[in-house]
């Protein structure tokens, strides 16, 4: 033990160091004494649960904390739902959604270190089942204007929000359509003119489905209009022997009226084709003459391209 002390006599301090021993019942008095030791705090738990919103059929994993738990005991959990299927006997477990109807509902936890109070502890968490979401589907052809026959491409445009598989059909008013994937192809042939109506349906593999409209007009085929032709008066050129490619005044008379049958008819077109006997000398080339000639008459009153022209031996 070490002492401090002041001499009365003298008025200056000293020190002390003694030893002391104490042997059997010792009894000490004064001094303070120890504090005692502050209470264990109480366990506290809490838990979550990822995702908080799924479709029926989704896994949904769970975690627990605890707080002040004593490492010389061994904590205990359970866990409980109001929907679906828990498993897991740690601080983790999962919840099986499996053919659960849509709704909210709630989790419950427990964790345990023994039977007071303080050694008990509980949380809880919630979490949402969704119902299924249909399909949309949109429906498109083109062209949407076809002739009779024609074929046309359907093209289906599906989205599933929850990003299922999608399988597509098609079916018409009319004609036939063929195709099981995004496009099909509509045949005309042997369709009634006028709209055909088709529908383009989608489903995913829950069995919802969605169905989009398109038309396609078909239109009857252009057939062209079949000319008409009529017989006009005929030139001859054995008048001038000498001259056998001349037009002369006669044929000139028939070429006047000609010429104005072709001013009444602004659509009307002329075949001038020059005639050759096989006897004749240089044929061919007199059968070219004569047309041209006859089409050089007429080049004051009409249009060229109005005129066709070929010469023809005999």
């Amino acid at each position: 033990m070490m002492t401090r002390f002041e001499n009365l006599d003298t008025g200056t301090k000293a020190m002390q160091n003694d030893v002391r021993l104490s042997s059997g019942i010792v009894f000490r008095f004064g001094g303070n004494a120890a504090p005692p030791l502050p209470p264990p705090a109480p366990l506290a738990f809490s838990c979550s649960v990822q995702p908080s919103s799924v479709y029926p059929g989704d896994t949904i994993a769970v975690s627990g904390t605890a707080l002040n738990l004593n490492p010389a005991k061994t904590a205990v959990y359970a866990w409980s739902a109001d929907g679906g299927t828990v498993a897991g006997t740690s601080n983790t477990a999962s919840i099986d959604t499996k053919n659960l109807a849509a709704g909210s509902y709630t989790l419950k936890g427990h964790v345990s270190e023994g039977d007071k109070p303080t050694e008990n502890a509980d949380c809880s968490a919630s979490y949402v089942v969704k119902q299924f979401e249909p399909p949309t589907v949109s429906c498109t052809a083109n062209p949407a204007n076809v002739m009779s026959g024609e074929p046309s491409t359907i093209t289906a445009t599906g989205v599933s929000p929850e990003g299922r598989p999608l399988t597509y059909s098609y079916s018409s008013t009319s004609g036939s359509v063929s195709g099981s994937g995004t496009t099909a192809t509509l045949s005309t042939a042997g369709a009634s003119t006028g709209a055909i109506g088709l529908t383009c349906t989608v489903a995913d593999d829950k069995g919802q489905t969605a169905s989009g409209t398109t038309t396609v007009t078909v239109a009857a085929p252009v057939i062209a209009a079949k000319p008409m032709t009529s017989a006009l008066c005929s030139i001859q050129f054995d008048r001038d022997v000498r001259r056998p490619a001349r037009v002369d005044n006669e044929a000139k008379a028939c070429l006047d009226e000609i010429a104005l049958n072709l001013e009444r008819s602004s659509d009307a077109k002329v075949a001038l084709v020059g005639h050759a006997a096989g006897g004749e000398k240089g044929a061919g080339k007199l059968a070219s003459e004569r047309a041209v000639n006859t089409k050089a008459y007429l080049e004051p009153v009409i249009n060229f391209a109005r005129v066709v022209e070929r010469g023809l031996p005999a």
